[in-house]
């Protein structure tokens, strides 16, 4: 039997839920059984980051990398398991847009350290220490990560070969992959082009199996979608339900659209996209005739009725922010003298 293949797997800043996504893939997990051998998955068991660095460069066949760029530490594994690793996968929307930890970028470090250590009720910080990256206690000297200003995205650091988007990544994108992987390694069937998203091109849209109003479409309110019960045949979008569809990437199954809810957003932007933010604002806009030609609303009615979105950065960019071209929020700095 040929030499099994090498896999590793991270977990950056995010919630673990790319990890478990690895085990969903049912039958799967035995084709990676058979040709791989684990080297590296800290959630999983007791690996030691000491003993991948000490591997030979490229002995790693391919890592899978989910969570975004939160503090050094998440910085100093990725930059290992590029050098270590022929194929490194940005895997799930944290790597590979910022996630949820991205919002973050609404703040920096100081700010998010006053919050946790001094401001929160629950937290019992008189003196109001904040952690240090280095402490000397009697044992030696303790180290933390630094925490980082900003939430990036996995090829922020780093090359990257794919991308998986999904929150988490799918099983059937999962199991895709691991058959590419398997079939190249097993058969010399050649990999996909450098930088391929491991999705669809297509939208949310085009897999979503809603009714939709296609011409003059029009709503007349927003909704949350706890105000309102939707009705599970029509577009959630023509019912005032903001569904981030019409700018998001197929290749989940429009799994949250099938359950009653909205489309987040997750699976990031498709090609044809720059920012997917912008993109579904511009079409929020459209759908309240706030930039038809043909408008009478006055600014106060159009402020009016863009006021009905509830937080409107974590509804646009609840994953995207790092990588869109806000990037971050900024403060303008005050000018001396």
């Amino acid at each position: 039997m040929a030499e099994k293949i090498k896999i590793a797997q991270y977990w950056g800043a995010g919630c673990g839920g790319c990890d478990v996504a690895l085990l969903d893939i049912d039958a799967k997990i035995l084709d990676v059984h058979a040709i791989a051998e684990v080297v590296f998955w800290p959630i999983g068991f007791d690996g030691k980051l000491h003993e991948i660095e000490q591997m030979p460069d490229k002995s790693i066949t391919v890592s899978f990398y989910n969570g975004a760029i939160r503090n050094s530490e998440n910085e100093h594994v990725a930059k290992v398991l590029r050098q270590k690793s022929v194929i490194l996968i940005s895997f799930g929307s944290c790597a590979c847009f910022g996630g949820t930890p991205g919002l973050g970028n609404v703040t920096n470090r100081e700010e998010v350290f006053q919050t946790v250590y001094k401001d929160t009720q629950s937290t019992d910080n008189k003196a109001g220490v904040y952690p240090q990256e280095h402490t000397k206690v009697p044992e030696g000297e303790l180290e933390l990560p630094r925490f980082y200003d900003d939430v990036k995205t996995l090829d922020e650091v780093v090359d990257v070969d794919y991308f998986m988007p999904g929150c988490p990544p799918t099983t059937n994108l999962i199991a895709l992959a691991v058959d590419v992987v398997a079939k190249h390694v097993t058969q010399g069937a050649p990999l996909p082009p450098k930088g391929t998203v491991i999705a669809s091109d297509k939208t949310l849209c085009d897999e979503c199996n809603r009714e939709r109003v296609e011409k003059n479409r029009r709503i007349e309110k927003i909704y949350q979608s706890y105000e309102i019960k939707a009705d599970p045949k029509k577009c959630l979008l023509d019912q005032g339900i903001i569904c981030i569809g019409p700018a998001t990437r197929a290749g989940c199954g429009a799994m949250c659209p099938n359950a009653n809810m909205p489309c987040r957003g997750c699976m990031g932007p498709t090609k044809a996209v720059t920012d997917q933010g912008a993109s579904m604002l511009s079409a929020v806009s459209s759908l309240l005739n706030i930039t038809d030609s043909e408008s009478k609303l006055n600014e106060e009615q159009i402020m009016e009725m863009m006021m009905q979105v509830k937080d409107p950065l974590g509804t646009f960019y609840a994953f995207t922010l790092p990588k869109s071209p806000l990037r971050r929020t900024v403060k303008e700095r005050k000018r001396k003298g």
